[in-house]
C-alpha cells in the first residue's frame, strides 16, 4: 500500500475508536441516570443494572452503526455503478459529436472546392 492510504486508513481507524469510545462513555453516563432514579438500589444491584444497561445499549449501538454502515456501502456501490453508466454515455456521446462535427466539416471542405 502507498504511505498515503496507509495513514488515511491509520486516520480512519482513530476516528473510529475515538467515536465508539465517546459512544461507550454517553452510554455509561446514560445507565449511571438511569439507575440515579431508581434510589432503593442497593450498590450491588446498581452496578448490574448499569452493566446491563450498558451491555444492552453498547450492542443496540453497535448494531445501528452496522446498518449504516452496510447501506453506506451499498449505495457506494449503487453510485459507482451509475457513475459509470454515466461516464460512458457521456464518452459515446462526445465520440458521436465529434465524428458528426468531423464529417461536417469533411462535408463542408468537400462541397466548397
Amino acid at each position: 500500500m502507498e504511505p498515503d492510504k496507509d495513514s488515511a486508513r491509520g486516520l480512519y481507524q482513530i476516528e473510529g475508536y475515538l467515536l465508539w469510545s465517546a459512544e461507550i462513555e454517553d452510554v455509561r453516563r446514560q445507565a449511571a441516570r438511569f439507575t440515579a432514579q431508581l434510589p432503593w438500589l442497593t450498590t450491588a444491584q446498581r452496578e448490574d443494572v448499569e452493566r446491563v444497561y450498558t451491555a444492552d445499549r453498547a450492542a443496540a449501538s453497535r448494531a445501528m452503526l452496522v446498518r449504516i454502515s452496510d447501506r453506506a456501502t451499498e449505495l457506494r456501490r449503487e453510485y459507482t455503478a451509475h457513475y459509470r453508466q454515466l461516464r460512458t454515455r457521456v464518452v459515446a456521446t462526445a465520440v458521436v459529436a465529434v465524428g458528426a462535427a468531423s464529417a461536417a466539416c469533411s462535408a463542408v471542405t468537400y462541397l466548397t472546392r
